[in-house]
């Protein structure tokens, strides 16, 4: 499927030698309702004239947060552009997390498209190097990106840039309906909290078991002591009694979520090496 994306930049800051944020609309029409998009997104630029690899950042149910915005600014650091997407304003969504609002994994196959109009907006960019692209998914996100590299819908989609995808305490329910046999498609880098009782590792190990082929693609890191959101820094382990939680009856409720700093750290050092293995970052 080719979904025609087109470009409007706003600019936040002049332009310098240090590009500044910029808040962008990525728009894209794949003939359907379904596929066309008018998503909003901030870019971060590094502080260079050159192309650079890029990464897309595709949010939780919560929405944009500061781990993602967090995130964009690490990976700027280190030489990257990133792409910050905002799958829900422009679809009139603020929170997803709680029960009764819990997205299915027929929602995930829609969202799925976001990643598509995400990679073919960036392999357009003059500022971004040509088939040098990643994206990291977060929880529902995650989930949604499992999709994304499991699915084999998604391979007639599947933009050429895409050299990689990192998955960040994903909801792997939600790519549980794919098939009895599966096949990733990009190298993924899976982190998980070895605490975590929102989107459990046992449910992610259950579905990895049922991968037939190419299983060297997924390098997954459990990190010990840690919960759901252990990047939210600052942020004390707390339970969410009201969280939509497809890992329990009736997706029904409840779960720990907050900061674990080692945890944080050494999910950073991971990202970095995986990055640098699969994307080429101009020295």
């Amino acid at each position: 499927m080719r979904l025609a994306v087109v470009l409007l930049l706003t600019l936040l800051a002049p332009l310098a030698t240090a590009v500044a944020q910029q808040a962008v609309r990525i728009k894209g029409d794949g003939g359907t309702p379904d596929t066309r998009y008018d998503l909003p997104g901030t870019i971060y630029r590094p502080a260079t004239t050159a192309p650079a690899p890029a990464i897309a950042l595709f949010h939780g149910c919560g929405g944009v947060g500061v781990n993602l915005t967090r995130m964009a600014e690490l990976l700027k650091s280190w030489g990257y552009v990133a792409l910050l997407v905002d799958s829900f304003s422009s679809r009139g969504l603020r929170d997803l997390c709680g029960w009764s609002k819990w997205p299915t994994p027929a929602d995930t196959e829609k969202r799925a498209l976001d990643i598509d109009a995400a990679g073919l907006w960036l392999n357009a960019q003059n500022f971004v190097k040509p088939s040098q692209l990643a994206f990291m998914g977060y929880s529902y996100g995650g989930g949604v990106g499992l999709f994304r590299t499991l699915s084999s819908k998604t391979d007639s989609r599947l933009p050429s840039g895409w050299r990689a995808a990192v998955l960040v305490y994903p909801d792997c329910d939600q790519a549980d309906g794919i098939g009895a046999r599966l096949r990733p498609r990009l190298p993924t880098l899976v982190a998980m909290a070895e605490l975590d009782d929102w989107t459990p590792v046992a449910r992610c190990r259950s579905l990895f078991d049922r991968v037939v082929a190419d299983r060297d693609l997924l390098d997954v890191k459990v990190y010990p002591g840690a919960h759901h959101s252990f990047d939210a820094l600052g942020l004390p382990v707390r339970y969410f009694e009201g969280a939509g939680n497809s890992s329990k009856p009736n997706r029904c409720c409840g779960a720990h979520y907050g900061a674990h700093e080692p945890t944080w750290k050494a999910f950073v050092a991971d990202v970095k090496v995986f990055l640098e293995k699969y994307l080429l970052v101009a020295r």
